[in-house]
């Protein structure tokens, strides 16, 4: 992939960019690999190269009249970035036009060294329908009337299922903040092998969708082969692997229980299982919490943790519960061979990598495990 952006050092986040494809996959292979426990590797997962981030966190600087979309600059200036090859085309194209609309409504860029403005991020979803989510991360609600009456332009110009906007007053270098004010829609439905997952504003969705399809049907398939009666789909964010793995609620089959945070997200997730008729409940609570509450255990237990992994609680847990397998799906291979080593009884057979971001040395791994 070929970028002006890093070949002018305007930007240099994809610091891979120059390795070719096959050998960032060989050495994003050989890194998780070496960190993890031996166990049969099966053949990595490529992506796109480009066009295959279907979010776009856009930085606003500049100002009204001439916004920058994009990053910051080591002295707090704005970058514009709308010609980002990482991002799937229909997000490159809503670009402008969220900044003509940004001239218009006279939305003023946050100033970063001067601290004014209101206007800190454009974030940008798109489905695979085209549909888009476009968020607002304003300092306040000084704003929000001009969004209003400009909002049935914006409607006119872009396929946007839902606009909101996220209030971040702090000056800290956090993307958004706690409220979601609703201007239009509500749910951003992604159409993932078959199945419609929703997503509300402030819901976890992998950025790479293709990538993201075939993990699910992965992990789906893992839980075929052991053919559980019960699982337990643990940070389940809008219930991707849960719904994959869910029977339908007319059959005397397997039952699903999701765990996420973010309430957000099970509020998507039980809407999409009602869509689907499938035996899957979904809880907002911490997930290892509800784990060393529980009187019971299922037969096989999905995690995707954070970064930070499931940590030694929950690993614990697993270890002296009676769970027979775990698919576990990690984006940081350090942290999952420190939750590996916490469960010894639970035996590494399985592992495939998952290019989610080309590019970067970041990775996704899917393994199971089994007692």
């Amino acid at each position: 992939m070929d970028c002006s952006y890093y070949d002018a050092h305007v930007c240099r986040s994809c610091r891979w960019i120059e390795i070719p494809y096959g050998d960032q996959l060989a050495a994003k292979q050989a890194r998780v690999a070496s960190a993890l426990p031996a166990m049969v590797w099966l053949e990595p997962v490529a992506s796109p190269e480009e066009g295959f981030r279907n979010k776009a966190k856009m930085v606003v600087a500049g100002t009204v009249d001439e916004p920058t979309l994009g990053i910051l600059d080591p002295r707090g200036r704005g970058v514009d970035l709308r010609g980002c090859g990482l991002h799937d085309p229909r997000l490159r194209a809503a670009l402008p036009v969220l900044a003509d609309l940004v001239r218009v409504a006279r939305l003023t860029p946050y100033s970063v060294p001067e601290r004014r403005g209101e206007l800190k991020h454009l974030i940008v979803t798109v489905a695979p329908s085209g549909d888009l989510m476009v968020r607002f991360v304003l300092r306040s609600t000084e704003a929000v009337p001009r969004l209003r009456k400009h909002l049935p332009v914006l409607l006119a110009s872009l396929p946007a299922a839902v606009v909101s906007v996220n209030l971040q007053p702090a000056h800290k270098a956090v993307l958004e903040g706690p409220d979601e004010l609703m201007l239009h829609g509500d749910t951003l439905t992604m159409r993932v092998n078959d199945l419609d997952l929703h997503l509300r504003p402030q819901s976890f969705f992998q950025t790479n969708t293709a990538v993201a399809a075939r993990l699910y049907r992965e992990a789906a398939q893992l839980v075929s082969a052991a053919d559980p009666s019960s699982v337990w789909d643990l940070y389940c964010g809008v219930g991707g692997f849960g719904l994959h793995v869910a029977a339908p609620a007319a059959q005397d089959g397997r039952s699903v229980v999701g765990v996420e945070s973010s309430e957000q997200a099970i509020e998507s997730a039980r809407l999409s299982a009602a869509d689907l008729g499938v035996a899957a409940r979904f809880l907002a609570g911490d997930a290892t919490a509800y784990a060393l509450a529980s009187d019971d255990a299922p037969e096989l237990v999905v995690v995707n943790p954070p970064r930070r992994g499931i940590g030694p609680d929950l690993a614990g847990w697993l270890e002296a519960s009676p769970v027979r397998h775990v698919v576990y799906s990690s984006c940081n291979a350090d942290t999952l061979a420190r939750d590996l080593a916490a469960m010894p009884s639970l035996r590494p057979v399985s592992a495939r990598l998952l290019d989610m971001f080309p590019h970067t040395d970041h990775h996704e791994v899917l393994v199971l495990l089994s007692r």
